[in-house]
């Protein structure tokens, strides 16, 4: 066998090859329903934002689902499927107030979107319903996760290395933690309010 030809299949099967990879799991305590857990920013790293847009949609007097979790440069779309108007307001981004923004009203079957290219959780609420609310946070990197009802929470595919992992609770403190991944790693969560 020619020697380029051997570089060229050495180059193929390592470039087949996946890197080093884990899971990070464990519970969030302290509070009650869902929880958004996930890994912060990584230094010198970006991530593309997903090309799919997610559906916040507003039905039956309330924002679907409650609880939305995207990764920053995530276009969402805001549908409104109830038969009355719907707006779509957030005060800020993170605690921001600077970057609170209005969508407007607009009816039933139309929808807008809007790119959320700042971390942070997002409360939502329509200033025609003040009874509705709802959450968006946003996340730096595509390692996170959204825990059941009951704390229990998985990050899949998470490269192998040290990071901080954050952990979000409507009403409680965020809460984050150094973790280094190596295969199955633990890390729980006690938040209080």
């Amino acid at each position: 066998m020619n020697r380029n030809l051997i570089v060229l299949m050495v180059i193929v099967v390592a470039l087949g090859l996946p890197a080093s990879a884990g899971t990070i799991s464990g519970k969030v305590s302290g509070v009650s329903g869902e929880s958004v857990v996930y890994v912060d920013a990584i230094q010198g790293k970006t991530f593309p934002a997903p090309p799919q847009h997610p559906v916040m949609d507003q039905k039956g007097l309330m924002f679907q689902p409650h609880l939305m979790v995207v990764q920053q440069g995530t276009t969402v779309d805001f549908l409104n499927s109830d038969k009355v108007a719907h707006n779509v307001f957030w005060t800020s981004i993170g605690g921001n107030k600077k970057l609170g923004h209005n969508l407007g009203t607009w009816p039933q079957g139309e929808k807008r979107d809007f790119k959320f290219d700042n971390p942070g959780a997002v409360p939502l609420l329509c200033n025609v319903h003040p009874e509705m609310g709802a959450y968006i946070v946003v996340v730096p990197t595509p390692y996170h996760a959204t825990s059941d009802k009951s704390g229990n929470y998985r990050i899949e595919n998470v490269p192998d290395g040290s990071y901080t992992v954050t952990t979000w609770h409507e009403g409680a403190k965020n809460q984050s933690k150094p973790v280094t991944v190596s295969g199955d790693t633990k890390a729980d969560f006690t938040l209080s309010k």
